[in-house]
């Protein structure tokens, strides 16, 4: 039995409704559309809505959000304990809501969006990205890799020998 149809099993008994059968809410991923889970749904012990489709909401920006946090943070580093994962998570936390501009705010952070303490002018948002970019490159060339020779941080690669 697959992890995800023990968990619904589990959660079904646990569940009301109003009609006996409890509803799923779940995108189309392949923990959530198979063949037990299907069974499951025929068997009608629980009935799946499939967000954006079946339903008008979806927890899909979350989704994005802690998919980013973990394929573009956290599994870049090493997660050796608790504390370096809670570490890790309030840096990147800081930075996207702080420090990264994003271009679904006109350019400007959460925070800034959030609480309306920044200038929402849309003639600053090329100078806004160009400093972004500028101060990203800084920090990126400045950081030079152990294995790799190291170079005049100009961001070109390192000449091979």
């Amino acid at each position: 039995m697959s992890l995800e149809r023990a968990l619904l099993l589990a959660a079904s008994g646990q569940a009301t409704s109003l009609d006996g059968t409890p509803d799923v809410l779940a995108d189309r991923g392949v923990e959530n559309v198979n063949a037990q889970v299907d069974a499951l749904v025929q068997a009608g012990i629980v009935r799946r809505l499939l967000a954006l489709t079946e339903c008008a909401y979806s927890n899909s920006l979350i989704e994005a959000w802690w998919r980013s946090l973990k394929h573009q943070w956290l599994f870049l580093n090493a997660l050796d304990s608790v504390a370096t994962v809670r570490r890790l998570v309030a840096f990147y936390v800081g930075q996207h809501n702080g420090v990264i501009p994003h271009a679904a705010f006109r350019v400007l952070t959460p925070d800034e969006m959030y609480v309306g303490t920044a200038a929402s002018d849309a003639s600053e948002m090329p100078s806004r990205l160009d400093a972004a970019r500028a101060a990203r490159l800084l920090a990126n060339r400045a950081v030079c890799c152990p294995v790799c020779p190291a170079h005049s941080g100009s961001g070109d690669p390192p000449v091979p020998a």
